[in-house]
């Protein structure tokens, strides 16, 4: 099965290329380089079939959160590795009523260990998974090349066992104001490289999620 670092998108075409995101659920779009998840009362997401191994490889992708619009309980984006099982899965979540980033291995949709900080959008821009020697690794980095290891943990079974993999980036809130969160540059810096993409969300776009770290 191939190594996830092989699932190489910019989002730079026009459409969807569904021949990499062949479980897209919900609402979702590709709109100004990026691939834009609808962020409302359903479950919205790229989805890559489930094909890839991620033992030796990894995945990186950048994140841009949704903002909480008045959601009660639950407002987030994720990027998450899935094996398959319901719940069991390892990534990032993108808390914005409170402002933190998780770096989760649920079993169960939870991990009682899991290591959170206060989500920083310029720090915490570009977020990577990677499994080596036995270890998995999550990380972040403000432009693509330069990381900082924010929690390593023993390989969990289910990633070297050879189950199949998809990777998945999911929007979601309970209530509020509809927005989305967008994803770009899935294991490539495309055309933007480091420093601001010429894609950006607009400033008050940025102003309003920021209100709420």
């Amino acid at each position: 099965m191939p190594a996830l670092s092989t699932l190489i998108d910019d989002f730079a075409a026009g459409t969807i290329n569904t021949s990499l995101w062949t479980g897209n659920y919900g609402t979702v779009s590709q709109v100004g380089g990026r691939a834009r998840v609808a962020c409302t009362t359903a479950y919205s997401a790229f989805a890559s079939a489930a094909a890839y191994n991620l033992a030796g490889s990894s995945v990186f992708i950048r994140v841009f959160p949704p903002a909480a619009g008045g959601a009660a309980t639950s407002c987030y984006a994720t990027v998450y590795v899935n094996a398959g099982t319901a719940g069991t899965e390892a990534g990032f979540s993108f808390n914005a009523l409170t402002g933190r980033l998780r770096f989760n291995a649920n079993v169960a949709y939870w991990d009682d260990n899991a290591v959170e900080l206060p989500y920083d959008p310029v720090a915490h821009a570009y977020v990577r998974l990677a499994e080596a020697g036995g270890s998995l690794t999550w990380a972040t980095s403000p432009d693509g090349t330069a990381w900082t290891t924010r929690r390593t943990l023993a390989t969990p079974a289910w990633i070297t066992s050879g189950t199949t993999l998809k990777l998945v980036l999911e929007s979601h809130r309970d209530s509020g104001t509809a927005d989305y969160a967008e994803f770009d540059d899935c294991n490539t810096l495309g055309g933007s490289g480091p420093g601001p993409d010429p894609g950006d969300a607009t400033a008050a776009r940025k102003a309003a999620f920021l209100a709420f770290l």
